[in-house]
């Protein structure tokens, strides 16, 4: 194995580790808004969809 070929190794590799931590991190930002909205499906769930609507639910009930 020569040099170039190590050399090109190393900078593949440190590539894909680069690009799978901005993976990461961006599902990391995500995640508390993939909470928030598991919590309210399951909050319409379980009361029925009979929960308060959004003013732009109520604009298409009128």
């Amino acid at each position: 194995m020569s040099w170039d070929a190590i050399a090109l190794f190393l900078l593949a590799l440190f590539g894909c580790v680069t690009l799978v931590l901005a993976q990461v991190g961006d599902v990391l930002d995500r995640l508390p808004r993939l909470i928030r909205a598991w919590r309210e499906v399951r909050s319409e769930l379980r009361d029925g969809g009979g929960g308060s609507g959004t003013a732009s639910d109520e604009q298409v009930n009128e």
